[in-house]
């Protein structure tokens, strides 16, 4: 006699947690915790995820290390007045990543270079 055992689903899908990622980014704009769940995440999921949400978890790191670069350098150039420029392209480069990476996810699209500086 053997015994069949089923294989577990996952609670949610890849593509379900990339667009969660995405959307604790955004949030991470009002609570800073937000966005390292949501690195947390996307490195967990990053090497067992299929190539298309692969990508997306790629592009995700990259966006939360990037703008922490910015943010590390940005802040405390306030002092100067060169760190209020630096920190509003960082606003206006990690918005353009995270509602391109949110609307390609949906699109069941890669993110054609996830290790790029700028948009992908």
């Amino acid at each position: 006699m053997s015994l069949s055992y089923e294989t577990q689903r996952p609670i949610a899908s890849d593509k379900t947690l990339a667009i969660a990622v995405y959307v604790l980014y955004g949030l991470g704009y009002f609570t800073v915790v937000t966005a390292l769940i949501g690195v947390v995440i996307a490195y967990v999921k990053v090497d067992d995820a299929d190539p298309v949400t692969q990508s997306h978890f790629r592009f995700q790191i990259r966006t939360f290390w990037i703008g922490l670069l910015y943010n590390v350098i940005g802040i405390p150039l306030c002092l100067v007045l060169i760190g209020i420029p630096i920190l509003a392209w960082w606003l206006v480069w990690s918005v353009v990543r995270i509602v391109k990476g949110g609307l390609l996810v949906l699109e069941n699209k890669p993110i054609v270079n996830p290790r790029s500086w700028l948009f992908g």
